[in-house]
């Protein structure tokens, strides 16, 4: 099976598939395709440092868990913060729907309630973080729900790369255009800009430090940066493992309030 996951998972921004490409004249959707499923894995858990960055230079740090898994074609992703005390024991599910889209949910204790989150809150900040919601589920978003153009080919960082950009069909998605930087040689993802509808930059999203786990380069450091607030939130990989045993009932709104399997 092969499972999709972002920067963070997002959070878990992780990323396989060593495989060239053809120069210029490939497929614009077949390198953003590539890119996002690059890694073949059952399963996917993780555990990361959440460090945020406001405009002032002061930051604070939150643990998260992060576990993703393809059930039935269906990505499921489950995010738990552990620390600190404010926020441990909050969850958020997701569920990719077959027909496009996904579900999503969020269990906040002080609440002691689940919340389902509306698509129409997308581009809303999660958890106080630069991530908005759309940009935590970002590696799961339908190839076709955007029209893919190669820009031109450049090096960043001494790596070479497509810069493509990605202009969603649906107007009502959080950004006008998505612009990335995509490794020729490896299909990883080393940058993304993301646009609003008056064409100016309001984020950007950097992938780097990319080590082999169990054969699967992978990016175990992500910052998103707002341009607009100055601040920024950057995902620490700190523990990375794939095809681990992993119950569908992690995956449940069930889970989601009692953090135990039924």
């Amino acid at each position: 099976m092969k499972t999709r996951i972002s920067s963070a998972g997002v959070l878990a921004a992780l990323f396989l598939a060593v495989v060239g490409l053809p120069a210029f004249g490939q497929d614009a959707a077949a390198i953003v395709e590539r890119a996002r499923n690059r890694i073949e894995a059952d399963t996917t858990s993780t555990r990361s440092r959440m460090v945020i960055t406001a405009k002032d230079g002061k930051t604070s740090e939150r643990m998260i868990d992060q576990y993703s898994k393809e059930s039935g074609g269906r990505t499921l992703m489950l995010i738990e913060f552990k620390r600190p005390a404010s926020v441990a024991g909050t969850r958020f599910l997701t569920i990719e729907n077959q027909a496009g889209g996904e579900d999503r949910w969020i269990y906040l204790p002080s609440l002691g309630k689940t919340r389902r989150v509306a698509a129409s809150e997308g581009g809303g900040s999660f958890m106080g973080t630069d991530f908005s919601y759309d940009d935590i589920s970002s590696t799961d978003r339908d190839i076709d729900a955007d029209t893919h153009t190669i820009l031109r080919e450049e090096t960043l960082d001494g790596v070479p790369c497509y810069v493509v950009q990605s202009v969603p069909r649906d107007s009502g998605y959080q950004y006008a255009k998505t612009i990335s930087w995509i490794d020729k040689a490896q299909s990883l993802i080393y940058k993304n800009e993301m646009y609003n509808k008056r064409g100016e930059l309001v984020k950007t999203m950097e992938m780097s430090d990319y080590r082999d786990v169990q054969g699967r380069p992978t990016a175990m450091r992500t910052k998103v940066a707002t341009i607009a607030s100055g601040t920024s939130t950057t995902v620490f990989m700190d523990i990375v493992r794939y095809d681990d045993t992993m119950p569908d009932g992690v995956f449940t709104v069930n889970y989601l309030e009692t953090g135990r399997i039924r």
